[in-house]
This record gives C-alpha cells, sequence and structure tokens, in this order.
C-alpha cells in the first residue's frame, strides 16, 4: 500500500533536469498504451447554446495531478481534490489512505457546458489523466484509493461513459482491458486545503516533476485543443460536502 506522498521540493538543479526529461520524452499518461490519443467518442452530449455550469466526478490515481490536468482544459472553471466511494466519516486524508474506506481519490469539475462537453473531459481523463487499465492502482500509488471510477451524476453521463469504454474496448485502444469502474455518484468530499493545487503549487517536487508534470506535457502535445495554457486556480470556499440526487 502507498499513497501520494507529500514531497519536499528538490534541489533547483534536480527539479529542472527532471521537469526537462519529463516533459520532452515522457509517454501519454495511459502507459504507453497508445502512442496517439484514444478517439473521440462517438456518443456525447452537444455543446450547450448557452453558457452554464456542469459537473463531472473522476478519480484515477492520485487526484494531485489529476486536478493539474483538468485545469488546463479549456471551458473547466473549477476543479476540487476530494473522496467520493465512502463514508462522510471517513473523508480525511489519513483515513482514506489506508486503502479500507471505500473512498477513491476523486476530482469534482465545474466545466461550461457551452465550451466543453462531458465526452471531451472523458476523452482527456483515459488520454492523459489516467491509465485505465490498473486496477486499484496508478503508477507508484497501490490500494483501492486509486482505483479508475467515473461517478455519473445522471442517465445522460452514464450512457457515454459506457459508451465510450464500449467504443475504447471495440477498437482495442488499450492492450488489455479497461478496469475503470461506472458508477452513481452520491457524494462528493472536498480534500484538506493542503492538498488544492498541490501539484500545480510544487511542480519541481521530485513526485509531480515524474508523475504528474508528464500528464500535463502530454494533454498539451496530444490534445492541443482541449489544452490551455493558463490553468483556472482553486477557491477554497466551496460546502465541505457536495452531493446530488441520482435519477
Amino acid at each position: 500500500m502507498s499513497r501520494c506522498h507529500l514531497t519536499r521540493t528538490a534541489s533547483p538543479v534536480i527539479a529542472a533536469l527532471l521537469l526537462s526529461l519529463v516533459t520532452a520524452s515522457a509517454p501519454a499518461a495511459n502507459g504507453g498504451a497508445a502512442s496517439v490519443p484514444v478517439p473521440a467518442p462517438k456518443i456525447d452530449a452537444p455543446l450547450a447554446n448557452h453558457s452554464g455550469h456542469a459537473t463531472a466526478v473522476l478519480a484515477g490515481g492520485c487526484f494531485w495531478g489529476v486536478q493539474w490536468v483538468f485545469e488546463h482544459v479549456p471551458g473547466v472553471i473549477n476543479v476540487t481534490s476530494g473522496y467520493s466511494g465512502g463514508a462522510a466519516r471517513t473523508a480525511t486524508y489519513e483515513q482514506v489512505s489506508e486503502g479500507d474506506t471505500g473512498q477513491a481519490e476523486t476530482v469534482r469539475i465545474v466545466y461550461d457546458p457551452s465550451k466543453v462537453s462531458y465526452g471531451q473531459l472523458l476523452r482527456v481523463y483515459f488520454s492523459v489523466a489516467t491509465n485505465p487499465t490498473e486496477l486499484d492502482r496508478q503508477g507508484p500509488d497501490t490500494g483501492t484509493q486509486y482505483r479508475g471510477v467515473i461517478f455519473y451524476t445522471n442517465p445522460e453521463q452514464q450512457k457515454i461513459a459506457r459508451g465510450y469504454i464500449a467504443q475504447l474496448t471495440a477498437a482495442h485502444a488499450f492492450p488489455t482491458q479497461i478496469v475503470t469502474q461506472v458508477v452513481p455518484f452520491k457524494a462528493f468530499y472536498p480534500a484538506e486545503d493542503y492538498h488544492q493545487d498541490y501539484a500545480r503549487l510544487n511542480p519541481d517536487a521530485p513526485y509531480i516533476a515524474i508523475n504528474d508534470a508528464p500528464k500535463v506535457a502530454a494533454l498539451q502535445r496530444e490534445l492541443p485543443k482541449l489544452y490551455r495554457a493558463q490553468p483556472v486556480i482553486w477557491h477554497g470556499d466551496h460546502p465541505k460536502v457536495i452531493s446530488v440526487d441520482v435519477h
């Protein structure tokens, strides 16, 4: 069992070397399973006619890197790291890190559906944010808290997610089975403030430089139309529990 560690900052020379190496040569975050991003989903929601707010809730390994990736996606308004899948009483980093709470390290993405679709967010998720073939782990981090989960908030999201996984499976986009779960969303518990924007604020920490910076670099390289240089920044004015009714 392991967890994304609160790593200390590396020396400037080592940090610069690590960042240059991962930016120049790192494969896409799907574990090198594909040399190009996965195809766009055939089933997707059309872009809305008017600006608004919609929510996507995704888990796929340590939330530091996943948050950082989606903060660079055009149309995304805010990304919060947190926990989903377990009870409110267990939604603390120390408890979740034990791997027996049912919680997964998760990000809640608020986006404008007139600028980016749910399917496009899933394309980023499967292409660069996570390796969907790793069961109960991501890279160096092991445990059920690092499992891949799409928490759908409505039937349309469920249809898009399941259809996309079926499409990628039929296309043999990955060399082994996709193990990402698709389950109804019940509640999201924002993580402690020190986790928010951790990767963006600590890009030269060894863990971030090795595991998370390549994901952002891959987004820019592989999906340039779904990348913006200036990320959105997390703000600490969110409620402690966010829930929805699933119909």
